[in-house]
C-alpha cells in the first residue's frame, strides 16, 4: 500500500495554492485516493502558506500528521515543518539557502535542488520555481514525466504553444535533475492505477450543487471559507443564466436573496459566522414572510474576527438560535464533498417545498479541502435529482383566484404562493405578524394560528430530511458521535483501529434542525460507551444531544485551536477509552 503525504511551503505569492492543486491532480490521474488541505495566515499579503496533499492506493478521507515529502521554497519552511517529517522523509529545498543548523529527524534525506537556478537557465521568472519543485517531487515517486506534462498542456495550451512549452521545459529540467542525482532518495514508489475519480473541493461541490438545483440568483459578500463558492458561480454564470452579485455587505446580501426568491427564482447567499451575524435579521424576515432561501454558513473560529483562515465548529448553536423569537428553520450538516453536493441539491427543494430558510452548515476544513470522488457517483446523483418547486401558482391558477390569501391556513401549513405580476395573485407581504391575506394583525388567535402554521411546515418536512449516517459495528459497542467534516478523520481512524482488531461505531449527525432525537436515542442506548468529537470549546453537539434525548455522553474530545482533527489523535483517544 502506498500512503504519501506531500507538503509545499513558502511565502505567499509563490504559487503555493496552485502547486497544491496541481499535485492533487497528479495523484488523482495516477489513480490514487487524494485528500488535500491548505493552511495560511489571516494576512492580505505575505506570511507562511502550507499546502498538504495526501495520496494513497487505498481509500483515504483526511490528512495525516506526518509529512513524507517536504518542498521548501524558503528556509523558514524547513525550520517550521521539520518536526512533521516521517522517518523516511525527504526535503527538496533550494540550493541557495542553507539548512545545516536546522535539526532534522534521523534518516531524513535533504536534497539541495537548483530550483531558482533552473528558472534562470530556462530564461523564465523566478516565481516558476514552484513548477520545478512539483516536477522534482514527482521524480521521487514516479518516473514518467508525461502525467505532469499533460496537466501543463491542459493549463497553458490555450495561451499559446510558447507558454506551455516554457512551463514544460522548466518542469522537465527539475524532473531530470532528481532522476539523475537522487533517484533512490525516496523509497516509496507509486504504481499507476486506473483513474475512476475526480478531485473536487467542498466549496466547489456546494457551488455545483446549487447550479444543478437550478440556482438563478446568488448574493455573496466574500469571506473565508465561502469565497470559492462565489468564484465558481461567477465562472459559470453566463452558461447557466445566473445573476451573481457581490453586495456591499451581508445585510444587503440576505435581503437581495429574499427579494430575488420573492420574485420566484431559486436564490442563495453564503457567508461565515461574522457575516451570518449581520444576516440574522434577514433570516427572521425570510421565515415570517415564508420566502424560501438557502444560506451556506462556513464556520471558522470566533468570536469577532477570530481566526479568519482556520477551521472550527463553534457556530452550531448560533445558527440554531439566530434571530429573536421562535421560527422553523432546517439546518443540514454535510461531512464530505459528496454530501456537500447532494445536501445543497436537497436544500433548494426543501426551501421551496416548505417555504422556509434552509441553512447548509459547513466549515473551513470541508470547504477548502479537496478530495477524490467517484465521478460516476456524482453523475448519478445529478441525473437522479428532480427540481421540486412546491406550491407555486401557475398563471392560469392565479387568474382563477377570486380572493387570494397568501398565508391561507391550510392543513399542511404550506400556502400556495404567487409570483409578483400574476393576475389574481396580488398579495401583501411584511415583517409584522399578519392574517391570511398578509394584513398586519396582532390578535391572539391570529398569532397562535400563524405560529402553528409555520411550525407545521417543519413537521411536514421532517420525513424528507436526512437524519443520520452510521458506520462500523452494529452490535453494542463504543460509539463516536460527530457532525460536519469531523467525519473525515473519524473514518480514517476507524480503518486503522479495524486493522488492529478494534471495531467501533460512528454516528454522523446530518440534521441539526430538526434534530433526529429518535434515531440518536436508539443508537446511544445500544452503546457501551459514547464519545463525542467536535471542533469547539463548549461541547455544543454534546449539549444538543442531551437537550433532545435526555442522555448524557460518557466522553468527549474537543479541539478549538483552529486546526483540524488528525485520525492519529482519534485512534489514541479511542484506545484510552477501551
Amino acid at each position: 500500500m502506498v500512503d504519501i503525504q506531500w507538503l509545499i511551503g513558502g511565502e505567499a505569492g509563490y504559487g503555493i495554492m496552485t502547486s497544491g492543486v496541481v499535485m492533487g491532480k497528479i495523484f488523482t490521474r495516477l489513480g490514487h485516493s487524494v485528500f488535500d488541505y491548505v493552511e495560511y495566515p489571516s494576512l492580505i499579503r505575505g506570511g507562511h502558506n502550507a499546502y498538504y496533499v495526501r495520496a494513497s492506493s487505498s481509500p483515504i478521507h483526511s490528512q495525516k500528521k506526518t509529512v513524507d515529502i517536504l518542498v521548501a521554497l524558503n528556509r523558514h519552511t524547513v525550520a517550521k515543518h521539520a518536526n512533521e517529517l516521517s522517518d523516511h522523509g525527504v526535503i527538496i529545498y533550494d540550493q541557495d539557502f542553507k539548512i545545516d543548523d536546522i535539526k532534522l529527524p534521523p534518516h531524513v534525506v535533504a536534497i539541495p535542488t537548483p530550483l531558482v537556478q533552473i528558472t534562470r537557465d530556462q530564461g523564465v521568472d523566478k516565481l516558476m520555481m514552484n513548477t520545478v519543485a512539483i516536477a522534482s517531487s514527482l521524480a521521487l515517486f514516479y518516473h514518467d514525466f508525461s502525467v505532469y506534462e499533460t496537466i501543463l498542456n491542459d493549463a497553458f495550451g490555450r495561451k499559446g504553444g510558447d507558454v506551455a512549452a516554457k512551463n514544460i521545459a522548466v518542469a522537465k529540467a527539475g524532473f531530470d535533475f532528481i532522476l539523475k542525482n537522487h533517484n533512490d532518495a525516496f523509497k516509496e514508489k507509486v504504481v499507476k492505477q486506473e483513474q475512476k475519480d475526480v478531485i473536487i473541493g467542498g466549496a466547489e461541490a456546494v457551488a455545483l450543487g446549487a447550479i444543478r438545483a437550478g440556482l438563478k440568483f446568488a448574493a455573496i459578500y466574500p469571506m473565508t471559507p465561502v469565497n470559492t463558492v462565489m468564484n465558481v458561480l461567477a465562472m459559470h454564470a453566463l452558461t447557466y443564466n445566473i445573476v451573481v452579485k457581490e453586495p456591499e455587505d451581508e445585510i444587503a446580501g440576505i435581503n437581495m436573496t429574499i427579494g430575488a426568491s420573492f420574485t420566484g427564482v431559486r436564490s442563495m447567499c453564503a457567508t461565515s459566522g461574522g457575516g451570518f451575524s449581520l444576516m440574522t435579521e434577514g433570516l427572521g424576515l425570510a421565515s415570517q414572510t415564508e420566502v424560501p432561501i438557502v444560506i451556506i454558513e462556513g464556520m471558522r473560529p470566533g468570536p469577532a474576527t477570530g481566526m479568519p483562515t482556520w477551521t472550527d465548529q463553534g457556530d452550531l448553536r448560533f445558527v440554531l438560535h439566530a434571530h429573536q423569537g421562535d421560527f422553523p428553520r432546517i439546518i443540514l450538516a454535510p461531512g464530505d464533498v459528496f454530501e456537500a453536493f447532494s445536501m445543497t441539491l436537497h436544500a433548494f427543494n426543501l426551501a421551496d417545498k416548505y417555504q422556509l430558510p434552509v441553512i447548509v452548515l459547513v466549515d473551513k476544513y470541508l470547504m477548502e479541502g479537496h478530495a477524490t470522488l467517484e465521478s460516476e457517483k456524482l453523475r448519478t446523483e445529478s441525473q437522479n435529482y428532480k427540481i421540486e418547486r412546491g406550491k407555486i401558482l401557475t398563471d392560469d391558477e392565479a387568474e382563477k383566484e377570486t380572493d387570494y390569501k397568501r398565508y391561507h391556513l391550510v392543513e399542511d401549513g404550506i400556502s400556495p404562493r404567487s409570483i409578483p405580476g400574476q393576475k389574481g395573485g396580488i398579495a401583501l407581504t411584511g415583517s409584522d405578524e399578519h392574517d391570511e391575506k398578509g394584513l398586519y394583525n396582532e390578535e391572539a388567535e391570529v398569532r397562535i394560528a400563524m405560529m402553528n402554521k409555520r411550525y407545521k411546515k417543519l413537521e411536514m418536512a421532517t420525513p424528507e430530511i436526512p437524519k443520520v449516517n452510521t458506520y462500523g459495528a452494529d452490535d453494542k459497542t463504543l460509539t463516536i458521535i460527530a457532525f460536519g467534516s469531523t467525519k473525515l478523520p473519524v473514518l480514517d481512524a476507524m480503518e486503522v483501529l479495524k486493522k488492529e482488531g478494534i471495531t467501533i461505531r460512528f454516528l454522523q449527525i446530518l440534521s441539526i434542525s430538526p434534530f433526529p432525537a429518535v434515531e440518536v436515542t436508539n443508537i446511544l442506548n445500544n452503546s457501551t460507551k459514547t464519545f463525542v468529537i467536535e471542533g469547539n470549546y463548549s461541547g455544543q453537539l454534546e449539549g444538543l444531544i442531551k437537550e433532545h434525548t435526555g442522555l448524557s455522553i460518557n466522553n468527549h474530545f474537543r479541539k478549538y485551536d483552529g486546526r483540524p482533527f488528525y485520525f492519529e489523535e482519534i485512534v489514541e483517544e479511542v484506545k484510552k477509552l477501551i
